[in-house]
């Protein structure tokens, strides 16, 4: 198993310079026998590392997110709800 080098993103500006320096830590990595992993990547970042063709080349961890929950209510039956147009209807 390669040793997983994990490059935090979040700082870098999303431009060609930063895409040319990933892609180049990258290839370092892999001659060294390791695996360049980015994480907190900008959606500009991201855009500009599709747009040079370098997407399945730099990988990028996803970030997890905190899921949300619903509250839970009181337990209630189901059951069918009257129509209210039709009642609305009758009225006219």
């Amino acid at each position: 198993m390669a040793t997983r080098i994990v490059y935090d993103a979040a700082g870098s500006p999303p431009d060609a310079a930063s895409v040319d320096l990933l892609a180049r830590l990258q290839l370092a990595a892999r001659r060294a026998g390791a695996e360049l992993r980015l994480r907190h990547a900008s959606d500009d970042l991201l855009a500009v590392i599709v747009f040079a063709g370098l997407a399945e080349v730099l990988r990028v961890e996803p970030q997890r997110q905190v899921e949300e929950r619903e509250e839970r209510g009181p337990c209630r039956e189901e059951r069918e709800l009257p129509d209210q147009p039709a009642l609305e209807l009758e009225n006219l």
